[in-house]
């Protein structure tokens, strides 16, 4: 036959439900978050136009002298 559940038996096996629905839940959303790849298009599409803006700039800045600092450079190696 059926066995009837004690009062304490019948606690615990309700507590153990919620439980393990509730991290079940808490995993499947974490997993979810994790596995996500649409991200913050606007926020990573700004981020890329600004270092290229900032990569031109200081391109167009320091360029010239950098130049001439990799001449100079190979200029003494080839001296020698």
């Amino acid at each position: 036959g059926t066995k009837e559940l004690g009062t304490k038996e019948r606690h615990d096996k309700q507590d153990r439900r919620p439980h393990q629905n509730k991290e079940t839940n808490m995993i499947t959303v974490r997993t979810q978050k994790l596995f996500d790849d649409r991200g913050d298009v606007p926020g990573w599409v700004l981020i890329t136009l600004m270092t290229a803006g900032l990569v031109i700039i200081i391109w167009g800045l320091a360029g010239p002298a950098l130049s001439g600092v990799f001449e100079q450079a190979i200029n003494r190696v080839s001296a020698f």
